[in-house]
């Protein structure tokens, strides 16, 4: 799903997670780095994905999105059955595309 929305090939970020496309960031104290725009880590007892623009102005489609948790831009689904795939299509779509118009 996400190399499609992306159009990006799957990289690795560290041992676990898997990215698609870069942006770059500079945080106030100067520190800098790169980061996947969209990601996934497959972990023991969930799956989680990283969408880097957060989730704050995504109420309507979360709530559509069926049982999960979430962080500030990690969300957690235990299984994939427990949610609506086509709504976490859209939801992964509205942030690569938000973090695509951020880089511009």
């Amino acid at each position: 799903m996400m190399q499609d929305v992306s159009g990006e090939k799957p990289t690795m970020w560290g041992d676990s997670m898997i990215g698609f496309g870069k942006f770059h960031f500079t945080y106030a104290s100067g520190r800098e780095g790169d980061w996947p725009l969209i990601a996934f880590a497959p972990r023991k007892d969930r799956l989680t994905v990283y969408l880097m623009d957060g989730f704050d102005h995504r109420a309507a489609l979360l709530g559509r999105l069926g049982k999960h948790s979430k962080g500030k831009s990690c969300l957690h689904i235990k299984r994939l059955d427990d949610v609506d795939t086509a709504v976490l299509r859209e939801l992964v779509e509205a942030s690569f595309t938000q973090m695509r118009l951020q880089q511009s």
